[in-house]
C-alpha cells in the first residue's frame, strides 16, 4: 500500500529505547567517579533486517540511509546505501540490512512512493515485528543514535563573595552545563555544584566537582542552582549555564484562592518537568536512572499535567529491555510488578491497543519470571540479589510480605485485562489470581487488628501502612475492610508515618478514595508545603517535618544524599487532578470519562487538565461551579448524580455553602 506518510527513521521495535535506556543508566556520576547502574542492562540489536513489499503501476526512485553497514536488495539485487535506486513498474521486493556495532542501527529512505513510514516489517533473524519509530527523528539529517536538545541561556540572580570564593545563585534549577565567559587567573579554577547553597559551599562532599578549569575547558552536563568558586573574587569570573532539555508541553493549568497549594502546584511542576526528558527518570542531581517505581508513579502525574504518551512508551520499553528476563527491574520485585500494571493504566489513558499488542509478550515473560519464585500458596518471595524494597520504612520483611503479594495480585489482574483486550487465553492468571487472593486474606488479614499485617511467618503482626494502601487502591477489600484499614491504619497515628513523597503519592490516593479529599487538602499544605517553607525550588526525595538546618539536606549517611528535584515529589498535580477536579477515564482512551469535582476546600479555583483529544475545565467562585469540556463523552457527577457533557456546553451549579 502507497501511503502519504512522512518518511522517518525506523529501527527495530524497542531498540531505540532500549539503547538510549542504557545510555541514560550509565550517565550517573558521583565525587569525581562515574556510576554506571548496578543492575544487568540490555542493548538494542546490533544486527537487522528490513522488509517491505511494493506494487507500483510507474516507475520511481528512493534513496537509503543508516546508521550502519550494510545493503540494499532490490529483487535479490543488491544496491549500496545512499545510492539512488530505481524500481520498475509490478512487484517489487525491498530487504535492507543493516549492522551497527557501535549503536542503534536504523535506516532514512527518501522517496516519493517508496519511504521509511509504519509500513515496514524489521526483523532481528530470530523475530520480525512492525517497526520502531519517534516523532523526535522524523528528519534525515538527525541520527537516532543522538538526543537533539533545546537549549536555554540562564545567567546568576546573584553572585556573592563568600569564604574567600565567589557563590552563583541561578535562582532556580538547572540540569546542564557551564560557559565561563570571564575568568580573570591564570591559575585553574574548582567549580562546586549544589542544589542546595550549603552543598555548593562545602568544596569536600558537594556531590559534583569539576577541578584543573580554566576558561576553555569542557564541562559536562549537571545539575544544581548554585556553584561556588573558592579563592576567586566575584568581579574576576563569569558563568552562564545553558538548561537543556526536551520540549514537553503543559496541558494543565490550576489557580486557586490559596497562595500557598499555588505554588505547590508549581513547584510540582518545576519538579516534574526536569524530571521528564527522552524518559521519566528519578532525579536530575544524584542518579538520573530509570526506576520503575518512579516511572510508575511518573505516568500518573504525566496523565493530568503533559498527557504525553511517547515517554510513557519510552520508558515502559527501556525499562523492560529484550525479552528474555535475566534480573527484575533495578534489582527489585516490586519493580517488576509495577511494570506490568503501569501498562493497564496507560492503556486505559491511551487506549493504544497497537502499544499493548506491541508490549504484551513482554507482559507474559515478565509474569513468567516472577511466577517462578512463587511458593505452594502463591506468594512471591526475595531470593538472593532482589530487593525487596516497597517504602524507605520499618517494615516487617521476615518470609513472605503482605504488600508484595497486593502488588503480584494486582498484577494478575492487569494480565487479564490486557489479555482480554488483545483475545488472549488468560484461564491462567485468572485462577492464580483467586488462589492468591483467598490465601492473602487467609493469611495476612488479621481481624483483631482490622487490617493487613506485614508478614505472618515472624508472629508479630506488625501493623504498617503500606500493604493496607495497596489494598485500598486496587479495590481487593470490600467496604466493610476499607472503612477498617481507614480508622486502624490511615487515620491512626499510632502505625507508623510515611516519611517519603513516594509512599505519600499512594497514602494520600488511597485517602482521596476513601473520600477523605479535606483532610488530604490539609496534608498537601502541612507536607508540601512545609517544603515550601523551607524555600524549596523543586520538590524532595523526602522530606520529615520538623528537621531543620543542614540535616534537610542529609539521606543514606551522606550529607548531601538527598535529591531535591525528585520526580515523586511532584504528586499533587496527580491528586488534584484525579480527585479535587475528579477527572478519571471510565473506557480505554477517555472515550467514556468522568467528572466528579470534590473541591469544598477551595473557594475559588480555576484549573484546566487534560483528557484523551481534548481538556475539561472547572470553575469555582463563591457561588458558582462552572464545568466544560471541549469533546463529548464525559459523565458529570455532582452530589452522586450524574448527567452527559457534550462539547462545548458548560454546565453551571450554585454553590451551598457548607455550615
Amino acid at each position: 500500500m502507497i501511503t502519504n506518510e512522512r518518511p522517518r527513521w525506523i529501527w527495530y521495535a524497542g531498540d531505540f529505547e532500549i539503547r538510549q535506556g542504557l545510555l541514560q543508566n550509565f550517565s550517573r556520576e558521583e565525587r569525581g567517579y562515574d556510576w554506571p547502574a548496578y543492575w544487568y542492562i540490555d542493548d538494542c540489536h546490533k544486527n537487522v533486517k528490513f522488509k517491505r513489499e511494493y506494487e507500483l503501476q510507474s516507475p520511481t526512485t528512493f534513496v537509503v540511509y543508516a546508521t550502519g553497514i550494510g545493503f540494499v536488495e532490490v529483487n535479490e539485487v543488491k544496491y549500496s546505501f545512499e545510492q539512488e535506486i530505481v524500481c520498475q513498474p509490478g512487484f517489487n521486493k525491498i530487504r535492507v540490512n543493516v549492522g551497527n556495532p557501535n549503536g542503534l542501527p536504523a535506516i532514512y529512505i527518501e522517496g516519493e512512493r517508496i519511504k521509511s513510514d509504519e509500513g515496514w516489517y524489521c526483523s532481528n533473524f530470530v523475530e520480525e515485528a512492525p517497526v520502531g519509530w519517534s516523532n523526535l527523528y522524523m528528519n534525515k539529517e538527525q541520527d537516532p543514535n543522538k538526543v537533539y536538545y533545546e537549549i536555554e541561556t540562564c545567567f546568576p540572580v546573584s553572585k556573592t563573595a563568600v569564604a574567600g570564593g565567589t557563590l552563583f545563585d541561578y535562582g532556580w534549577t538547572i540540569f546542564g552545563s557551564l560557559m565561563i565567559d570571564k575568568l580573570l587567573s591564570e591559575i585553574p579554577i574548582s567549580i562546586c555544584y549544589g542544589e542546595s547553597e550549603a552543598e555548593a559551599c562545602d568544596s569536600q562532599m558537594c556531590y559534583y566537582k569539576q577541578e584543573n578549569v580554566r576558561k576553555e575547558t569542557n564541562i559536562r552536563k549537571r545539575a544544581f542552582r548554585y556553584l561556588f568558586i573558592p579563592n576567586i573574587a566575584p568581579e574576576a569570573i563569569d558563568i552562564r549555564a545553558m538548561h537543556e532539555y526536551l520540549p514537553i508541553h503543559n496541558q494543565a493549568t490550576f489557580k486557586s484562592d490559596d497562595s500557598v497549594m499555588n505554588r505547590i502546584w508549581d513547584i510540582s511542576i518545576e519538579t516534574f518537568t526536569l524530571c521528564s526528558g527522552l524518559f521519566f527518570i528519578d532525579g536530575i542531581k544524584r542518579d538520573r536512572w530509570i526506576w520503575s517505581g518512579d516511572a510508575y508513579q511518573s505516568y500518573f502525574i504525566n496523565q493530568y499535567l503533559f498527557f504525553d504518551e511517547d515517554i510513557n512508551k519510552r520508558t515502559i520499553m527501556a525499562l523492560r529491555g529484550q525479552n528474555e528476563v535475566k534480573q527484575h527491574m533495578n534489582t527489585i520485585v516490586d519493580y517488576s510488578i509495577l511494570w506490568i500494571i503501569g501498562i493497564e493504566n496507560h492503556y486505559m489513558m491511551s487506549g493504544d491497543s497497537s502499544f499493548l499488542a506491541q508490549i504484551y509478550s513482554k507482559m507474559v515473560t515478565m509474569m513468567d519470571y516472577l511466577e517462578k519464585q512463587t511458593n505452594e500458596l502463591g506468594f512471591i518471595y526475595g531470593r538472593e540479589k532482589d530487593w525487596i524494597f516497597i517504602d524507605w520504612s520499618e517494615i516487617d520483611k521476615e518470609g513472605t510480605l503482605a504488600a508484595e503479594q497486593v502488588l503480584l495480585l494486582k498484577a494478575y489482574k492487569a494480565m487479564t485485562v490486557c489479555g482480554s483486550i488483545l483475545n488472549r487465553d488468560i484461564d491462567h492468571y485468572v485462577t492464580r489470581y483467586e488462589q492468591l487472593k483467598a490465601n492473602l486474606m487467609s493469611y495476612f488479614w488479621d481481624e483483631e487488628k482490622g487490617a493487613f499485617i506485614d508478614s505472618y511467618l515472624s508472629g508479630k503482626r506488625n501493623v504498617t501502612r503500606h500493604a493496607n494502601i495497596f489494598a485500598v487502591l486496587f479495590d481487593f477489600v470490600d467496604e466493610t475492610k476499607k472503612q477498617q484499614i481507614l480508622k486502624n491504619v490511615l487515620l491512626n497515628d499510632e502505625v507508623t508515618q510515611i516519611t517519603t513523597p513516594y509512599f505519600k503519592f499512594f497514602e494520600q490516593d488511597a485517602l482521596c478514595k476513601l473520600g477523605q479529599t479535606s483532610q488530604v487538602h490539609e496534608i498537601i499544605l502541612d507536607y508540601w508545603g512545609g517544603m515550601v517553607e523551607q524555600e524549596a525550588v523543586t520538590f524532595w526525595e523526602e522530606y520529615i517535618p520538623g528537621e531543620s538546618g543542614n540535616a534537610i539536606y542529609e539521606m543514606y549517611g551522606d550529607p548531601f544524599g538527598k535529591s531535591l528535584c525528585h520526580a515523586w515529589g511532584a504528586s499533587p498535580i496527580y491528586l488534584l487532578g484525579r480527585y479535587f477536579a475528579g477527572i478519571q477515564p471510565i473506557r480505554p482512551g477517555y472515550e467514556t470519562f468522568l467528572v466528579d469535582p470534590k473541591l469544598d476546600s477551595f473557594h475559588q479555583l480555576t484549573c484546566i487538565f487534560p483528557v484523551k483529544g481534548g481538556w475539561v475545565k472547572i470553575e469555582k467562585t463563591d457561588t458558582c461551579l462552572t464545568i466544560c469540556t471541549n469533546r463529548d463523552g464525559g459523565i458529570l457527577r455532582i452530589d452522586g448524580k450524574e448527567q452527559p457533557m457534550f462539547a462545548n456546553q458548560p454546565v453551571s451549579y450554585e454553590v451551598v455553602k457548607k455550615v
